[in-house]
Parts: C-alpha cells; sequence; structure tokens
C-alpha cells in the first residue's frame, strides 16, 4: 500500500569546498547535516556534488542522504539519492528517491520516490511517497 510522508527540514550543517573554477561553472561538494519534522522523524547526514553557473539562480546537485530515525513512526535508517536544477527560467526541480534495499530496522523494505520544496523564505518542506 502506497502511504505519503510530509513535513519540513532545517538544515542543521553546510561544511562546503570548490574543488573546480572555471568559466561557465564552479563545482564543490558539501557536507550537510539536517534534522527533519512531521512524517519523517530524525537526521541526516549527506554528501551532495554542486555546480554553480554564472547566473546565480541556475545551478544543479546531486548527491546522496542517509537518514536516520522513524517514517510514520517505524523506526531505522534508509538512503535517499537527490537530483535537482535550478534554471532562471524554468524554476527549481528537487528530487529525491530511495535507494533500493539500503533501508534498515523496519523501514529494511521502504521504496519511494519525493520532492523538495523551497519557499521564499528559505524554509525547506518534503513530500514522500513510498511503500514498505
Amino acid at each position: 500500500m502506497t502511504e505519503y510522508a510530509k513535513g519540513t527540514f532545517a538544515i542543521d550543517g553546510w561544511d562546503q569546498e570548490t574543488f573546480d573554477e572555471a568559466e561557465g561553472a564552479t563545482l564543490a561538494q558539501a557536507k550537510v547535516t539536517k534534522t527533519f519534522t512531521g512524517d519523517l522523524t530524525g537526521t541526516s547526514a549527506t554528501r551532495i556534488l554542486i555546480c554553480t553557473t554564472r547566473v546565480e539562480t541556475s545551478a544543479a546537485y546531486v548527491g546522496f542522504e542517509r537518514f536516520s530515525g522513524t517514517v510514520g513512526g517505524r523506526p531505522g535508517t534508509f538512503v535517499l539519492h537527490h537530483s535537482a536544477t535550478a534554471d532562471a527560467d524554468a524554476g527549481q526541480a528537487l528530487h529525491w528517491a530511495i535507494v533500493p534495499d539500503s533501508g534498515t530496522g523496519e523501514l529494511r523494505t521502504i521504496r519511494g520516490t519525493g520532492q523538495i520544496t523551497v519557499d521564499a523564505d528559505g524554509g525547506h518542506t518534503y513530500t514522500l511517497e513510498y511503500t514498505i
């Protein structure tokens, strides 16, 4: 049965390092820590690769995030695969996919996809469609 999770998360830490800077784009990596509230309750550790361009509102990132906590009251961990783009003309697209068979505990069999939305004030909300 498909279930839905919604809520917010706060970014607790952001440690970013540029590893390639040239005309047109800058490449960086970041370690990010978060705290989740809502249907996902817990913390995560994330590593992302970031590409920023000379247009401030155009960028992309990919990454992996290990969530540790509860989903709908079920404890465990799982890994999210991130893919995101921001385009000065087309807006943002931030997607998640749970890496199959990455779950532990009561989340061992979790599968799903979701989205992140960033509001005008920089707040982050999430939606996750999943099965266990």
